[in-house]
């Protein structure tokens, strides 16, 4: 399903601006980052693409269905796993399927968590697991209702860098199986160039999409490769002028047609 964001401005009571004027298409299957300063507004964007906020002005549109409310074909993974401790892994995981008949419930539960390498752990308590392991119990709890689009808002970024790159490897396995839509917001850049096909800079007081930078390395991403870097640099050099500080790389370099057909 396609997903649209139009015009979506956002004024909290408290007189706070924190959105202004974000316009943006999301194709199916798609992957999009989005990273900035503190306060530009990023998850304020992912709460309203989401339902749980109402947009001041603008709207969200999936597949032609106006999001006002948290909807079944959007799941969201927050930073810390959330799961339920007086329930089981498997329990967890088939929270929100409890409208499904039994044996459909028992088996999708059972098949995301061989998906996520966690069969072992249907029968434990959330408090006996290590963190990567409860993050990735909180994928398979948002990919078991098989939502249209997933959003994420710095779902590894409690963990240690081991743990995040491997569930980062893990999380494209899983985008591979099902090609959902993912929206990302992140504070590291390196983690939006390995994940996504669009990275958006958002710029602060109040939030407003600054930058595109498309990433379309080829798959598995090498985080060692000259043109991993490179994209890099164009991120943070981004970053820079959204936050209007001195540039750190050369704009000639970083902007320039031949530069990038030299990378993509």
């Amino acid at each position: 399903m396609a997903l649209a964001i139009a015009n979506v401005c956002k004024t909290y009571p408290n007189g706070v601006h924190a959105l202004e004027g974000i316009t943006l298409d999301v194709k199916p299957g798609e992957i999009v980052a989005i990273v900035g300063g503190s306060g530009c507004g990023k998850s304020t964007l992912l709460r309203a693409i989401s339902g749980l906020d109402t947009p001041s002005k603008g709207e969200v549109v999936l597949d032609s269905v106006r999001i006002v409310a948290p909807h079944e074909k959007i799941g969201i993974i927050f930073q810390e796993p959330r799961l339920l401790p007086w329930l089981t892994v498997a329990q967890n995981v088939g929270f929100g399927l409890e409208d499904r008949p039994c044996a459909e419930r028992e088996s999708r539960v059972a098949t995301a968590l061989r998906r996520v390498g966690l069969s072992d752990k249907a029968n434990v308590w959330p408090r006996e697991l290590s963190g990567g392991q409860a993050q990735r119990v909180a994928i398979a709890r948002a990919l078991v209702p098989r939502p249209d689009v997933l959003l994420l808002d710095e779902p590894f970024s409690a963990l240690d860098a081991f743990t995040r790159t491997d569930l980062q490897d893990h999380l494209l396995g899983l985008w591979d199986e099902f090609r959902p839509t993912l929206v990302l917001v992140t504070h590291d850049v390196e983690e939006a160039i390995v994940l996504a096909d669009r990275i958006l800079v958002m710029r602060p007081r109040p939030g407003r999409i600054a930058d595109e930078i498309v990433t379309d390395l080829p798959r598995p991403r090498d985080r060692q490769s000259a043109a991993f870097d490179f994209a890099k640099r164009r991120v943070l050099a981004a970053l820079d002028r959204s936050l209007d500080r001195a540039k750190r790389i050369d704009d000639r370099e970083t902007k320039a047609d031949e530069g990038a057909a030299l990378w993509w």
